[in-house]
């Protein structure tokens, strides 16, 4: 048999109760499909939402009352997430499993040695015959929770412990040809070679009042998936036998969306999709052509404009006069040197700044 590595998102629309709180028989369903498949030599991670809704029971709030606010919502979570791990850790070892929990923010993606110890300690846990349940830390990361998603961290997961597949379960069987609440007519899309601008237009909103993601985030997910070299199935969670049918490669469970042939590295993966843009530079024709024909640092003489406040190290968008952004990089000058020496040749600088705006290392020219 050939064994796998499969990371397997689940939101909170999935395991929780109509009123909004954690329904356990609905973990268990999860827990008892990767028992089965760990029993035969399988490696899975999950990656879960739902330490809101765990938080709202020891509050005495339904799901009706669930707050708005992010102050109130982080305070639900730090409630939330231990009750949350409970349940996983109960009824995994129900199973004679173990399950250990991993809470990740932004930080840990952004940073490369947060990148490299999350990914140590991933692969260890999988070594050690855990069951990594995976949550982003709700408590603590303020983008995080205003995004309310797991998706792009599943992404980034699936990544890091080099998956076969990343299975990311949600409330509809996949993604359909249209919207089904408008359109009954709607239909299962079983396969997707490549996710293109009409795709990611097609797609929108959340599936549910207690999710957040909709499969927006589902479909970039999925591409940062595929430009790690890693397919994705979007299937119905509640299906039965999903994530075995998953690991199976039984035709239509789902959406599968393809990996790319080509893939980008770690460093250059990091930098494309977990790294926040804190501006925008604006290059010349000329640049943009080198740039995405060849490997090359983007130099001061081929920069246009400046956009935004950043310093040296910090990522930044890189447009052509368009506007449209085609990279994204690590700049090595702050954006105010950069106002000043944007369009000076190589010779005219000030000495000791760096000849290079973005250099080659740092500078990936992203997928379309």
């Amino acid at each position: 048999m050939n064994k796998k590595t499969i990371v397997v998102k689940i939101g909170s629309s999935s395991i929780t109760t109509d009123e909004g709180t954690i329904d356990r028989s609905r973990v268990n369903s999860l827990c008892k499909e990767v028992a089965a498949l760990h029993e035969l030599g399988h490696n899975l991670v999950i990656v879960t939402s739902g330490a809101i809704a765990a938080g709202l029971l020891p509050l005495n709030m339904t799901g009706a009352e669930r707050p708005k606010d992010s102050e109130t919502l982080q305070a639900v979570s730090a409630i939330g997430q231990g009750h949350l791990i409970r349940t996983y850790q109960e009824i995994f070892n129900d199973y004679g499993l173990v399950a250990g929990q991993v809470l990740l923010t932004p930080l840990d993606f952004f940073l490369r040695t947060q990148y490299l110890h999350a990914r140590s300690t991933l692969n260890r846990l999988l070594e050690l015959g855990a069951v990594p349940v995976v949550n982003e830390n709700d408590a603590v990361a303020d983008d995080e929770i205003r995004w309310g998603d797991n998706d792009r961290i599943a992404a980034l997961v699936a990544h890091l412990v080099d998956a076969d597949l990343l299975l990311l379960l949600t409330d509809i069987e996949g993604v359909l040809t249209a919207d089904p609440k408008t359109d009954k007519q709607a239909s299962l899309i079983e396969e997707i070679i490549e996710i293109d601008q009409t795709l990611e237009d097609q797609v929108g909103g959340s599936g549910s009042v207690h999710g957040s993601g909709g499969m927006t985030s589902k479909v970039a997910a999925a591409k940062i998936a595929a430009w790690s070299g890693v397919p994705t199935l979007i299937a119905h969670a509640h299906r039965p036998n999903v994530v075995t049918d998953a690991v199976n490669g039984v035709q239509g469970t789902g959406t599968v969306i393809h990996a790319r042939s080509t893939r980008l590295g770690a460093r250059r993966l990091w930098i494309a999709f977990a790294v926040g843009s804190k501006g925008r530079i604006t290059v010349d024709a000329g640049a943009k052509e080198i740039l995405q024909e060849r490997r090359v640092s983007l130099l001061p003489a081929g920069v246009v404009a400046v956009n935004g406040s950043f310093t040296a190290g910090e990522a930044v968008e890189i447009s052509g006069s368009d506007g449209a952004v085609f990279a994204k990089g690590l700049a090595r000058h702050n954006s105010s040197d950069l106002a000043i020496v944007a369009g000076k040749q190589t010779e005219d600088l000030p000495e000791g700044l760096s000849p290079e705006v973005v250099h080659a290392d740092d500078l990936v020219v992203l997928p379309t």
